[in-house]
């Protein structure tokens, strides 16, 4: 078993795409991914146009984070999202459950002032290898 999913009826259910908790055994390898935006490599440059676009590339840039660490989206156990406004995060929540099957990772999701280049969304990541 590479990591166990916690879920309780004595806390409230989540309310999104991700589970109460993850359990991960002892004697892994963990890598910890810092938040990533829409910057587009190839070009440096935030991408344009709607939030959706900008969700998947920022899971792009995550995998690509996560796979040259040596491991992938389905060994995360955490993610914390950062929003501008929580005015998007049914669209976040949305692009994000397509990337994760039925265990998604543990997850906190706030709304802050500010994020590096002013993106709307910044992703960061715990897993395992």
């Amino acid at each position: 078993m590479s990591h166990r999913i916690v879920s309780t009826d004595n806390a409230p259910s989540a309310i999104g795409p991700y589970s109460q908790a993850v359990v991960l055994p002892a004697g892994r390898e963990v890598v910890f991914v810092a938040g990533q935006i829409p910057v587009v490599p190839e070009t440096g440059e935030v991408l344009d146009g709607p939030l959706e676009n900008q969700v998947h590339q920022v899971m792009r840039n995550l995998t690509a984070v996560l796979d040259a660490a040596g491991s992938d989206l389905e060994r995360v156990v955490k993610t914390s999202i950062f929003l501008r406004t929580m005015d998007d995060f049914a669209a976040v929540n949305e692009v994000y459950a397509g990337y994760f099957g039925a265990t998604p990772p543990a997850r906190a999701t706030v709304a802050v002032v500010g994020l590096p280049k002013d993106v709307r969304v910044e992703i960061e990541a715990i897993a395992y290898i």
